[in-house]
């Protein structure tokens, strides 16, 4: 009788925290994929960032 109740018990404790664990694990996921979607950029083709696409200096009037 009183091994099948610390049994229990103890499977409650560890359905508990695994519940809590998958939660976690899943709101964090959810809140790095929102980060990470920010942070791409759609006109980077090339993959070297934006040095190609913006240039350094100003050109100058040479008229």
């Amino acid at each position: 009788m009183t091994n099948s109740i610390m049994f229990f018990i103890g499977l409650g404790i560890v359905l508990v925290y695994t519940f809590f664990l998958i939660a976690i694990i899943s709101k964090q996921h959810k809140a790095g994929k929102k980060e990470q979607a920010a942070s791409f950029d759609v006109l980077d083709m090339d993959g070297m960032g934006n040095q190609g696409r913006v240039p350094t200096k100003e050109a100058k009037n040479r008229a």
